[in-house]
């Protein structure tokens, strides 16, 4: 028997590779277990090279040595060097790179040793190692959480082999041929081929998604050829478990030949680009497409006017400075690790944060059904008389025939036994005592117990599958005008072609409804010997149905419309079949548009699919790959893929999807294959997620909009300043105290709000939208630069070389001063202050900067920074500067969303 504690526990080694190709299951392995499940017991054990007393140790050797160990390819978390090297790995981090080797080489190698500055290789070092450190430290810890939530229990199963015990071995150690015992409780170990068995019963449902365990038989099916390997009624994969019954059975697949171990093969290796990674490397080139402008320029201009080419190159590498917003990979980072703070108080696991944006961006979610959208747990929907009416009394035998029943009890009579309204049928219960049992076997399809009522009489009550037990049925009960069963009262009606037609109709309107159904039935003996058998299952009275089903989680519907209100579309994604999923998508919500079946899906082609498919809002009875398939379409039609699941056979659109979600009970490859784990199977949880991605994606876009357009506007002023002036309008050592004050501002910005009507549709990185925004926005500041030039030349008569220093200080404390200010313009669409304020700690520190950048040129640090002490005449002329420019900011900031509808 195999030992393990969870089905989840799946595989923990790395896979060899057996020089098989990949797909979604080799054909080779499909052929061989096709080949098994067709033919008789004595071909396919042929075929295999083994016989039923096991095979030999020298076999196994021989085995092992040529095919390798029983294990799955398995990705499991980077080392930590690895991981913070990779942390390292930014388009962002990349700019700021070299610009310290290009600094190096200006400011120290190239320089007397007197003249060496450090400072600007300082800062940007400082930045980099910064926001590395923290997305390493956050990442690291989530992938511990993540290792954490994985079961690590060893599996073993019961092996036979030739002059030699029974003996329990590690799963590894499985080699083709070798001959198994299962029972109620194991996990298959490999994919295998039914030899003998009992009543068995296995779940598939972490590779097909379909709640009901399936039969299992022994018995060759001769159309196997035709059919899906996961459709084989002798087959069992490796990964699904057994519910009831016993087993002998031969292994046939291993390791990467099985099916489960073909959907791991293409897990491992490097992951598709998602939306967050194109985005950030579209707004890296589009900063670098600036500076590859805006720095040759400044050089020229400066280098032809000052005639000092040096000078000239040292002022064009502060421009690049000047132009890359330095903090951009600490902002994105510190809001990223600060989302994935908030998500894990909202019992969310983040392992990849670039996956925060990402469930930000998101606009289409594929889920699986089963556990997500329902509870995962099968119920008793419904309980009905012969004319399809609610009856207590059908359910009252129902009961009593699952109560009394000594087999293994399936889930279908769980569901009976936990029906809330039992306490009734308990009381009813007491008045009978079981006396025999007719168990349930796979040919007969229903299982029935024998009552002894208080008068000495007997009563069997039989449960089983509509058409096998409507056959045995000569009469049934009518339950008369008011439609309540009474047996001991209700007339007995035969079952006439026209009751046997209602019956029948009944069955298939419940089973439209996504229903599996059972008839009840009963028949009253006088007392007599103890020799029930099958023969005595005839000529019963038919009392009415049972119907079962896994229903719809309660918060499954405010989940789905709170999804849809940020902008989501919800797209069911199911191994299971459309009936079911039809019912629960219109239970909770999902518009039933179009459905696409997994075989009408294998034959047309990705163009037809993409064209097809935003219409479409169920595909069921797909396979692992197609559900990739459907999710690689989606991103190809400009889409931002969330995927939810938690089963084997979702584990590649997991990985394939923009962000990948599981939740902690899911099988452990689906949790190495996921960004963000769930702790609780809830989309109300999810909800949150979406909300915390945008906030901070919102907070990253503030950052990059309002610091690129700022720089932007400042290059501007630098390029006409450079041309016009005799001397420099600000020094290399002062501009970069200036972007640093103006960066020590923005770390507040995580902690900022965003405005709900940014939060309620999904938001992407849009490179063309940012440049939009620098042109339009930047270049305003420079009008009020050129302002405070005029009035520093022609008022305060700083026209001279000599009288620089009160030029640059003056303009220092007015860029410092705009930029800062216009954080709280460009945060929100609405007008800052009045109908919209910042979060306390951005409105705490861009306050505490400014009066630091008014205080320095009265500083002691003053006359290190080339700054001299500003006249007071100066600050009311700075007033109306500032206050001017909020104005035309306002009214440029209404304009531009009124023409291009979009602002952050």
């Amino acid at each position: 028997m195999l030992k393990r504690e969870k089905i989840s526990t799946v595989y923990k080694a790395l896979g060899k590779k057996n020089g098989h190709s990949s797909g979604e299951f080799d054909s080779a392995s499909a052929l061989r277990i096709k080949q098994t499940s067709a033919t008789g017991r004595a071909e396919f054990l042929s075929q295999l090279g083994t016989r039923t007393e096991g095979l030999s140790a020298e076999e196994v050797k021989e085995r092992l040595h040529a095919f390798g160990p029983n294990e799955v390819a398995h990705e499991k978390a980077p080392k930590w060097y690895v991981q913070l090297f990779e942390a390292f790995l930014n388009p962002f981090i990349g700019v700021l790179f070299v610009l310290v080797i290009i600094s190096s080489i200006t400011d120290v190698i190239i320089q007397a040793p007197a003249d060496r500055d450090y400072t600007t290789v300082a800062v940007i070092s400082i930045m980099v190692m910064l926001s590395a450190m923290l997305r390493f430290i956050q990442e690291f810890r989530s992938n511990q959480a993540a290792e954490k939530l994985k079961s690590m229990v060893k599996t073993t199963a019961t092996v036979l082999r030739e002059d030699e015990e029974k003996q329990e071995i590690d799963i590894k150690k499985l080699v083709s041929g070798d001959i198994i015992q299962l029972s109620a409780g194991d996990m298959i170990p490999a994919d295998i081929r039914i030899l003998y068995s009992k009543d068995l019963f296995v779940s598939q449902a972490i590779l097909t998604g379909e709640a009901l365990p399936v039969e299992k038989t022994e018995n060759a099916d001769r159309g196997a050829n035709k059919k899906s390997p996961l459709e084989l009624n002798n087959v069992c994969f490796m990964g699904t478990n057994v519910v009831s019954g016993t087993a002998h059975a031969v292994v046939v697949n291993t390791g990467a030949d099985t099916y489960f171990g073909s959907l791991s093969k293409s897990l491992v290796g490097k992951r598709a680009e998602t939306s967050f990674d194109k985005g950030v490397n579209s707004v890296s080139w589009l900063l670098i497409r600036f500076m590859l402008v805006m720095v040759p320029l400044v050089f020229l201009i400066n280098g032809i006017t000052k005639h000092d080419w040096l000078q000239a190159f040292l002022f064009g590498i502060s421009i690049a400075v000047g132009l890359t917003p330095e903090m951009l990979p600490m902002i994105v980072t510190a809001n990223l690790a600060k989302g994935a703070v908030n998500m894990s108080k909202r019992k969310v696991v983040v392992k990849r944060l670039n996956a925060i944006q990402n469930i930000g961006a998101m606009d289409v979610l594929c889920t699986d059904k089963t556990g997500t959208l329902t509870m995962d747990k099968i119920v008793l929907e419904r309980h009905l008389n012969v004319y399809g009416h609610e009856d207590n009394e059908v359910m009252k035998w129902a009961y009593l025939n699952s109560f009394h029943q000594t087999g293994l009890k399936n889930l279908l009579d769980l569901a009976v036994l936990e029906h809330v309204e039992l306490h009734n049928c308990l009381k009813e219960g007491e008045s009978y005592k079981k006396v025999d049992e007719i168990p349930f076997d796979f040919q007969r399809r229903r299982m029935s117990v024998i009552l002894e009522e208080k008068d000495g009489k007997h009563l069997l009550i039989c449960k089983g599958a509509v058409e096998e037990l409507l056959d045995l049925c000569t009469r049934a009960f009518d339950p008369g005008d008011d439609n309540e069963l009474q047996i001991k009262s209700d007339d007995i009606i035969p079952m006439d072609e026209k009751m046997r037609d209602i019956i029948l109709k009944t069955s298939r309107k419940l089973n439209e409804e996504g229903l599996r159904v059972l008839l009840v039935a009963i028949k009253q003996y006088d007392k007599r010997p103890l020799t029930y058998s099958v023969a005595d299952e005839s000529d019963m009275i038919l009392t009415g149905f049972v119907g079962f089903l896994d229903p719809a989680k309660p918060s499954a519907k405010p989940s789905i419309e709170a999804l849809h209100r940020l902008g989501i579309t919800i797209k069911v994604l199911t191994g299971d079949n459309e009936v079911v999923t039809k019912k629960i998508c219109k239970d909770v919500g999902i518009p039933v548009n179009n459905i696409l079946l997994g075989k009408e899906l294998e034959n047309i082609s990705d163009e037809e699919l993409t064209a097809r498919i935003d219409d479409i809002s169920i595909l069921a009875k797909l396979s692992p790959l197609q559900k990739s398939r459907v999710v690689k379409v989606l991103q190809a039609k400009g889409h931002t893929v969330g995927f939810m699941g938690d089963g084997i056979n979702d584990a590649a659109a997991l990985r394939d999807a923009d962000v990948g979600i599981s939740v902690d009970t899911a099988v452990d490859i689906a949790k190495e294959s996921a960004d963000i784990i769930l702790l609780e199977k809830d989309l109300m949880v999810l909800r949150k997620g979406v909300i915390y991605g945008r906030r901070t994606f919102g907070n990253i876009i503030k950052y990059i909009k309002m610091t690129a357009s700022s720089n932007f506007g400042n290059m501007f002023s630098m390029l006409g300043a450079s041309a016009l002036l005799p001397f420099l309008p600000m020094l290399p050592i002062q501009i970069l105290i200036n972007n640093l004050l103006y960066d020590v501002s923005q770390i507040s910005i995580p902690w900022d709000i965003m405005d709900e009507d940014y939060i309620v549709t999904p938001r992407k990185w849009d490179a063309a939208g940012i440049s939009k925004f620098m042109i339009y926005i930047g270049p305003i500041s420079s009008i009020f630069d050129y302002a405070t030039f005029a009035v520093l030349w022609f008022v305060f008569k700083a026209n001279s070389p000599a009288h620089q220093n009160l030029f640059q200080t003056g303009w220092f404390v007015e860029s410092l001063l705009s930029q800062t200010l216009i954080v709280h313009m460009i945060r929100t669409r609405k007008i800052p202050f009045i109908q919209s304020w910042a979060a306390a700690p951005v409105v705490a520190l861009t306050s505490a900067i400014m009066l630091v950048g008014i205080f320095l040129p009265f500083s002691p640090l003053a006359s290190a920074l080339k700054m001299v002490p500003l006249p007071l005449a100066f600050f009311p002329w700075l007033l109306g500067i500032l206050f001017t420019y909020c104005l035309l900011t306002q009214a440029i900031k209404n304009w531009f969303i009124k023409k291009f509808e979009q602002w952050l």
